[in-house]
């Protein structure tokens, strides 16, 4: 019993400069936490976003691929119902 009150007395005496240092360390780090789940969540959100509009890219590309498709082959068909010039 003896000891361990020695114990409690060493670290409330002598070390609170320790304690008071460990503290601020502690708030730092808290402080440096607290920002990255910030960060995290808006870089979460910004890469929602951006996968969003890379899918409605994506699709608007698809159709524009579509409608050139489309274009060609009636250019195609329309060239081919020309006659041929005479040389």
């Amino acid at each position: 019993m003896q000891q361990g009150k020695r114990l409690i007395n060493l670290t409330c005496l002598r070390f609170t400069n320790y304690i008071s240092g460990m503290e601020n360390e502690l708030n730092a780090l808290e402080s440096k936490l607290t920002q990255l789940i910030q960060v995290s969540g808006q870089l979460r959100r910004e890469n929602h976003q951006l996968r969003q509009e890379l899918a409605q890219a994506l699709s608007h590309n698809r159709l524009c691929s579509d409608k050139v498709d489309n274009a060609k082959a009636r250019l195609e068909k329309l060239l081919s119902t020309l006659p041929e010039e005479l040389s």
